[in-house]
């Protein structure tokens, strides 16, 4: 890769990183299912007026939109609004992996192979150790949904690569549509009118700038700017940067939000980067190809 298209990577993982202490600071500001409409909303308003229309099946945007955004987004959001740190958040996160991993093997055919499922191995021993760093001081619910989250963002790495969009930006704009009014929808559901309307009648400078950095900077750029370097360099060159994500995530949660790096965080965080590495670089064993009829083996 050449420098700049490494320097853009890495301030990628760097604004996706410290996205997790946006949201927490954001989270002071709005209800969170509202938080994730709000930004949805503001990521897909105006640039779906400008990317064209949609270049992959309708279906597919329908379902990231539902996997990614209401699911992933909705139970991490939640999670963090119920005590989640930001940088635990940012590392537990990437268990993803893991999770897509497994959903490719059942919904593609993709055997893991042995790195691939050492790397499983070592990644949840790593989650195992955060669970019990988590256990001793903090809600586990909150712990367990960010897990789900994972598990969600996993579906929806498998249906993005069964879309195969071959303009990444136009497909994140408009599967940014689609979850705005259900996540409305639930938000005054469970939250409430009359906690939306004050959150919106409240809205100082400092709401408006994390909703501005999670939907422009963190999605829309993020992105948009992740797809560029996907479309000039193999994705084994590229996804490696994931890893500085919740390093990144969990400097920025200590330096700004004054979160403690406890010894079990740091061994949990080497744990799953570890095993997130092996999992994402080795390369899934094709599926095997189905027998050949008698006669058709004959002919061959």
């Amino acid at each position: 890769m050449r420098p700049l298209h490494i320097a853009l990577a890495a301030l990628v993982a760097a604004l996706w990183g410290v996205n997790f202490v946006v949201i927490e600071i954001g989270l002071a500001h709005f209800p969170p299912l509202l938080f994730s409409a709000l930004r949805f909303l503001v990521a897909a308003l105006p640039a779906v007026f400008l990317v064209g229309r949609p270049k992959v099946a309708w279906k597919w945007v329908l379902g990231v939109g539902l996997a990614l955004g209401i699911a992933k987004f909705g139970l991490l959001f939640i999670g963090m609004d119920r005590g989640m740190p930001a940088g635990l958040s940012s590392l537990v996160l990437q268990v993803q992996a893991v999770f897509t991993a497994l959903f490719a093997a059942l919904a593609l055919g993709e055997r893991p192979g042995g790195p691939r499922v050492v790397g499983m191995g070592v990644a949840l021993a790593g989650i195992g150790v955060a669970a019990v760093d988590e256990g001793a001081g903090g809600p586990v619910l909150a712990f367990v949904l960010v897990i789900a989250a994972a598990a969600c963002w996993g579906v929806s790495n498998v249906l993005t690569r069964k879309a195969a969009p071959p303009d990444p930006l136009n497909f994140m704009v408009w599967v940014s549509t689609v979850p705005v009014l259900p996540l409305l929808g639930l938000s005054l559901l469970f939250e409430g009118w009359d906690r939306d309307a004050k959150a919106l009648a409240a809205l100082d400078w400092s709401g408006a700038g994390t909703l501005l950095y999670v939907a422009w900077v963190s999605t829309v750029f993020g992105f948009g700017a992740w797809g560029f370097l996907l479309r000039h360099h193999p994705a084994s060159s590229v996804a490696p940067f994931t890893l500085l994500v919740p390093v990144f995530g969990m400097s920025s949660a200590a330096l700004f939000l004054g979160e403690p790096v406890t010894p079990l965080r740091w061994c949990a965080a080497l744990l799953l980067i570890g095993g997130v590495a092996l999992t994402s670089l080795a390369r899934p064993r094709p599926a095997a190809a189905p027998p050949l009829p008698a006669a058709e083996g004959a002919r061959v």
